[in-house]
């Protein structure tokens, strides 16, 4: 038996397939699985177990290989967790006996929709994202779902990680804020980063850590929230890959973040978070299974309730109060529990 699984997206969606692919595997434990990734996801796949094969599919149309791979493969089932153009020839090349995906694929291309044999009747906008890719493996008959969200860490990030900790001076009681994300309209205002930073460090004896992307968008915005901060504050938004940020989080007594890739990464490891949500809604991508307060709008207290429709709200709308009250919730709740 082999299985074509297709997720081309980035890495936060990536993650989120990781439910449906241990799913897969412990429904065919003896089947050859085959994960087809983005460029870039690359960073994140030494820590990607239940898999026998990852393909790499790069944009550049002159690289074949992938393809190839996938024409030669002689799948019996393929899932396409992405349904865009590329998935979908991806789809169509592994002849696969069941070619599944979203029955949405017809309201995108009928052309595009042949490349299936299945389409499941499920939408991405009713559901949560790890809810959605498990709804996908229906046809192929599963009986038993894994909805724990894993990534098994390398020992080689976790050293990387410790090396960190140990040249900054890092003690075991930290705090990783991760106030970056690819899109702007997630940022929130930088002075209001330094207040909750600073009220973090007034509050607590923990040491405080600031993590970021390397584009020059997040650089700027580490640095901004750096010359306002009055708390020593130790930077490494520089200083880490993927993984060791990964390994860094696992240790972090809490991790304070906007919607993006570091949030589903705290969700993998099992850290406590405190999560700032705007113009998305955290219905469909929110943390699951680790402690995690959801912040969107004007509300002073985390949601408790969420909803597949729901307006697009700004980020400034997020108040410091809120935010340092869900952290001093989350950093009691941890030390009570270490009694």
């Amino acid at each position: 038996m082999k299985i074509l699984l297709l997720q081309l997206k980035r890495i936060g969606d990536l993650i989120l397939t990781l439910p449906a692919v241990a799913t897969v595997r412990e429904n065919f434990s003896d089947a050859q699985l085959t994960l087809v990734v983005s460029k870039e996801c690359a960073e994140i796949l030494p820590a990607i177990s239940n898999v026998d094969r990852i393909l790499i599919a790069r944009r550049n149309l002159r690289d074949l290989s992938p393809s190839f791979a996938v024409a030669r493969g002689a799948f019996n089932y393929c899932i396409d967790f992405t349904r865009n153009d590329r998935s979908a020839f991806l789809a169509f090349l592994s002849r696969a006996r069941k070619r599944v995906t979203s029955y949405r694929v017809h309201d995108q291309s009928r052309n595009r929709a042949r490349a299936y044999t299945d389409l499941v009747n499920v939408r991405m906008r009713d559901m949560h994202i790890i809810d959605y890719h498990l709804a996908l493996l229906e046809p192929l008959g599963i009986h038993k779902v894994i909805g724990e969200l894993r990534l098994k860490l390398p020992t080689t990030a976790r050293e990387r990680a410790d090396h960190l900790l140990r040249n900054a001076g890092i003690g075991s009681r930290f705090v990783i804020f991760h106030p970056g994300s690819a899109r702007e309209e997630k940022l929130w205002d930088p002075a209001r980063w330094a207040q909750v930073i600073d009220e973090a460090g007034r509050r607590n004896d923990i040491d405080l850590v600031l993590t970021g992307g390397v584009s020059r968008l997040e650089e700027e915005h580490v640095a901004r929230i750096k010359r306002r901060t009055r708390q020593r504050v130790v930077d490494l938004s520089t200083k880490t890959d993927l993984l060791t940020l990964a390994a860094l989080i696992e240790q972090a007594r809490l991790l304070v973040t906007v919607d993006s890739a570091p949030m589903h990464l705290a969700a993998a490891t099992y850290t406590p978070q405190v999560a700032l949500f705007g113009p998305t809604n955290p219905f469909h991508w929110r943390p699951r299974g680790s402690p995690a307060l959801i912040l969107q709008g004007e509300s002073a207290i985390p949601l408790g309730e969420f909803s597949p429709s729901r307006p697009r709200f700004a980020m400034s709308q997020i108040s410091t109060g809120a935010v340092i009250n869900a952290m001093e919730s989350l950093l009691s709740h941890h030390a009570t529990a270490h009694i």
